[in-house]
């Protein structure tokens, strides 16, 4: 277990993406901090069942993050993966909504590394791996504020892993296109009842409508790709954006 005495922090992570590559850290030896939302026994048992601490810090909040990252102390992976999303035109888009999104998406991404970096150049190793999206590469309608975050969350990366070249910290991005996870999988009757569509069509010609594989992604395959980005044999690849999505993106 190469990641033996390392200790990874992962926003977002008591679910779905954030979830998986917590599991898969932790795999490999690291000590977990979670973060995220949700119900108290559940998390009570994901903390129990990783041997984790947790945050419920609210990363739209400045202060919050700071307390996180103080109690926290050092890192030497963290892991932006706690997002949110909002469809409608731009005239017509939440101010509210627009805010949340940059604010969650990138903002707090900009705060969580701004405190971890000194730990991480103090011991010359440390590993920051972004969740961005097909949606960092490409764009698609109405989403408007989601589209700006993830482009923006890969220039970010590319940014600091220029700064930190020389230090032994690498940056990278992660970008899936559709995974399977509940929240997904949730969405399916819904869009069944207003398209008056079947499930696999819902599947095949809307959610992965994009995608030429005609497969999801699953979260523990991008866990599996966090987990190479920290590897030794990793250390030269910083400031890449890394798809995973399908094909997605190859067209």
């Amino acid at each position: 277990m190469f990641l033996e005495g390392k200790r990874a922090l992962i926003t977002g992570s008591t679910s779905g993406i954030g979830l998986a590559i917590a599991r898969a850290l932790k795999a490999e030896g690291a000590e977990i901090i979670l973060n995220g939302f949700g119900d108290e026994a559940m998390i009570a048992a994901l903390c129990e069942e990783l041997g984790a601490t947790h945050s419920a810090a609210n990363l739209l909040d400045v202060g919050e993050i700071e307390a996180m990252m103080a109690d926290a102390g050092a890192i030497d992976i963290l892991v932006n993966n706690a997002g949110m999303q909002h469809v409608a035109p731009v005239d017509e888009f939440p101010v509210d909504k627009w805010n949340a999104i940059i604010g969650l998406n990138l903002t707090a991404a900009f705060h969580t590394t701004r405190l971890a970096v000194p730990g991480m150049k103090q011991k010359g190793w440390g590993r920051i791996i972004n969740t961005a999206s097909a949606h960092s590469k490409t764009a698609s309608p109405f989403k408007s504020a989601y589209n700006a975050s993830k482009h923006g969350i890969d220039g970010f990366t590319k940014t600091i892993a220029l700064e930190l070249a020389q230090t032994g910290v690498t940056a990278n991005c992660i970008s899936p296109g559709y995974v399977w996870t509940p929240l997904i999988e949730g969405q399916i009757p819904d869009t069944m009842k207003a398209r008056g569509l079947t499930r696999d069509q819902v599947i095949n010609d809307v959610l992965l409508a994009k995608q030429p594989t005609k497969k999801f992604v699953q979260p523990d395959e991008v866990g599996a790709l966090a987990v190479f980005l920290c590897r030794e044999e990793a250390g030269n690849v910083t400031g890449a954006n890394w798809s995973i999505d399908g094909g997605w993106t190859a067209e």
